[in-house]
């Protein structure tokens, strides 16, 4: 195993993100990002009573009753601050709320999701690259703006226009807006404005700069 330059620390936040191998494909359909939101939901939690194959039988009432009931009763491995999921690639911003619970979480989401993935579709082999990375969160500017660039990225990626950002499915960012989702902690982010408009506004005042970023890094990296 690669070793990782970054040390996860308990109650520590931090953008993690991680690649297909070879930048394939790891999201073909919807019920493919279905797939992997679920799986995350399920494995925030720590010491779960059910595996997850036995969960993903149960009817969808059923998986949200459950979801809600182990909300209550189980000790999450993580905070889920933010997330994007994209076409090879995946971002959150995590808060790291037991020891190894970053590592725990990530090795069940994309071991879980691998399984799914390659049955479905007749593979074999890793999809994910072997570590994901991870950068520590060090003050709260640097917060504020990570969650504006992960919830960006598929505006800077041209998959959507800025004005779509609202109806892209696969991100926290439509519920940062409109609902209250009891897994995700978006107060840790909200927090810091008036009010959800001004984060929207917050959000996409820095797309043709993000795009310009992403650009460049493109052209150095090739």
């Amino acid at each position: 195993m690669a070793f990782r330059k970054t040390l996860i620390v308990t109650n520590e936040i931090y953008h993690v993100f991680n690649r297909s191998v070879g930048q394939q494909p790891i999201f073909l359909s919807s019920k493919d990002y279905e797939r992997a939101v679920e799986v995350l939901r399920f494995y925030q939690y720590g010491k779960l009573p059910l595996r997850f194959s036995f969960f993903n039988r149960l009817a969808k009432d059923q998986k949200e009753t459950f979801l809600l009931d182990i909300e209550e009763s189980l000790k999450p491995v993580v905070k889920i601050i933010c997330f994007c999921l994209m076409p090879n690639h995946i971002h959150f911003l995590l808060k790291n709320l037991t020891e190894n619970g970053i590592t725990q979480f990530m090795g069940n989401l994309q071991n879980s999701y691998a399984r799914y993935f390659n049955i479905k579709n007749g593979r074999t082999g890793t999809l994910f690259q072997q570590n994901f990375k991870a950068v520590r969160i060090e003050t709260d500017e640097q917060l504020v703006h990570v969650s504006r660039y992960i919830h960006l990225n598929p505006v800077t990626a041209y998959l959507i226009k800025p004005e779509e950002l609202k109806q892209y499915e696969w991100s926290s960012y439509k519920d940062y807006l409109n609902t209250n989702l009891s897994y995700l902690k978006k107060k840790v982010i909200l927090d810091f404005f008036k009010s959800p408009k001004e984060y929207v506004n917050f959000v996409l005042n820095q797309v043709d700069y993000q795009r310009e970023l992403d650009r460049i890094k493109h052209l150095i990296l090739e």
